[in-house]
């Protein structure tokens, strides 16, 4: 039976000339990163870009707060879907095939997304862009595994986590430019990766040279459609309870039924299957299932804090686009600081659990920092919270795909790989909806309660009074909204806070191996030699 965590040992030196042979230098590493790097600059420019744009979408398309909430939703909710298959796909055919199919989908959605004339289309295909943002979300760190060895990964995880932050910052400042610039607008939000998508794929096909695995397997076809039907079931029903019906009622006990009966028959369906999308043996690694679980909280810190951040800016705090972009710079750069040095120590020491420790630690505490924010919260102290955050994400996110990857069998790399991000995903789009429910709910509770009769009566009939009311509501209305928005905002923090703690307690019980010398297919080789000799 194959096993998940091996012991990390050095191999013997008689081993090493031959380990090395055809070990990458340096510098081919960097130039087979330059086109994978830029992909996934792509990847995370193309989804920030929008967080800012988003208030000035929904209002000029007269959307809701739901809408809000799902236009980011829907492509979480594909991406999540869609990253095991992904990373299943990768132990099977050409990684690097893979990842030009997942830029190439990904553009595609980019272009109809930015001709979209309603709010429902706009949804549709930022479902398109999900399933190639879940491709390169996934592949780049499988590529990465195949390529250096956990030891060695450090300090280009720390180059990883330098492009996230920079495509964080740089998405919602471009956003804010392109919105703020009326010969473009927010259309120009969709379109602006495509260049740098072309340049990407030119990178890859003359840098990234991997070896192809040929294996004639089925794809668990079936086991990805039970997956992805029972993440949306559960999804929808958290975004539309409290909205469109209530928590108790038949179309909850609907959803749940249907939700639950779909991931029963996914787990029965991944036992039986050759080659299922997520290998369940992977769940009897303590490292791998530990890091799972903290992968769904840190989810929630990275979406629900950008998604949410940039309305609270907007919306409350009366900040255009583009000082909206420029006001979360202290998060990114704590997420800059901290991934690259805490990739570079890890390189150095080969130590890797005490930045998780303090990273999870730092997230709670930025959360919590954050839950104490209102409509009049002072701006400096807002930054310090934020830069407080991005240290604890930068320390935790990457390194905890490290701690994976450098447990299970090479033979697993891409399916361990991917359900890491998965469940990463996964936290993230629970996050979104769950945040933005509770946001929507405090929101309205709160216009209720300032609304006085007079007002209601001039601004909305029917006294419900919400986002898509801004732009054409009265000025007493319209401060209202601003008002309630911003002292919801806290409330969404420290939910997070709470969710944030799983995070501590998991990474806590994880034990420490330590980091491997060989790379992903120099594992791969030797771990098939045995196999071989036995057939």
């Amino acid at each position: 039976m194959t096993t998940t965590r091996e012991p990390a040992v050095t191999a013997p030196a008689a081993q090493a000339p031959v380990e090395q042979q055809g070990r990458m230098t340096h510098r081919q590493i960097l130039e087979a990163l330059s086109g994978m790097l830029l992909a996934m600059f792509v990847a995370f420019l193309s989804s920030t870009v929008v967080s800012n744009a988003l208030p000035t979408i929904i209002t000029d398309l007269r959307g809701s707060q739901s809408q809000y909430t799902w236009v980011v939703t829907a492509t979480l909710l594909a991406s999540t879907a869609s990253t095991p298959i992904w990373g299943k796909l990768a132990d099977l055919f050409s990684k690097k095939l893979l990842i030009q199919l997942s830029i190439v989908v990904f553009i595609v959605g980019s272009m109809l997304a930015g001709l979209s004339q309603s709010v429902g289309t706009l949804i549709g295909w930022r479902v398109l862009q999900g399933l190639g943002l879940g491709g390169l979300q996934a592949l780049v760190q499988i590529a990465m595994a195949a390529m250096i060895s956990p030891r060695e990964r450090g300090r280009y995880s720390g180059l990883l986590g330098a492009v996230m932050a920079v495509a964080t910052v740089g998405g919602p400042l471009l956003g804010g430019l392109l919105v703020d610039t009326s010969w473009l607008g927010w259309r120009w939000c969709f379109y602006v990766g495509v260049p740098f998508a072309a340049v990407a794929l030119v990178l890859l096909q003359r840098t990234l040279h991997l070896p192809v695995t040929k294996r004639r397997v089925r794809i668990d076809y079936l086991g990805a459609t039970f997956l992805a039907a029972g993440v949306s079931g559960l999804l929808i029903w958290v975004t539309l309870a409290g909205d469109r019906f209530a928590w108790a009622s038949v179309e909850t006990a609907l959803f749940l039924a249907g939700s639950t009966l779909a991931v029963v028959a996914f787990v029965v369906t991944e036992l039986r299957a050759a080659e299922p999308i997520v290998p369940l043996r992977l769940f009897r690694d303590r490292t791998t299932t530990l890091a799972i679980v903290a992968s769904v909280a840190i989810g929630v810190a990275m979406f629900g804090s950008t998604v949410f951040l940039g309305q609270y800016l907007q919306i409350s705090r009366g900040y255009s686009p583009t000082a909206a972009g420029l006001l979360t710079i202290p998060m990114v750069g704590g997420l800059l600081l901290s991934s690259t040095v805490s990739g570079l120590l890890i390189t150095r020491y080969g130590r890797w659990k005490r930045y998780l420790v303090a990273g999870s630690l730092l997230v709670v505490a930025g959360f919590g920092l954050l839950s104490t924010i209102d409509h009049e919260t002072d701006m400096v102290l807002l930054g310090v919270f934020l830069f407080v955050l991005g240290v604890g994400i930068g320390m935790t996110m990457q390194n905890l795909v490290l701690a994976v990857q450098n447990t299970v069998a090479a033979s697993d790399l891409g399916a361990a790989s991917s359900a890491v991000a998965f469940f990463r995903s996964l936290g993230g789009t629970i996050g979104v909806s769950v945040l933005g429910a509770v946001l929507s709910s405090r929101v309205t509770t709160l216009i209720t309660a300032g609304l006085p009769p007079e007002v209601a009566a001039a601004g909305s009939g029917s006294g419900s009074v919400g986002l898509a009311d801004l732009k054409d509501a009265p000025p007493a209305i319209q401060e209202l909204i601003r008002v309630s928005y911003g002292d919801a905002t806290g409330r969404i923090f420290l939910v997070s806070a709470v969710i944030a703690v799983v995070a501590v307690a998991a990474i806590l019980l994880v034990r420490e191996v330590a980091l491997r010398t060989e790379s992903g297919e120099e594992r791969l080789a030797r771990e098939a030699e045995p196999v071989s000799e036995a057939a």
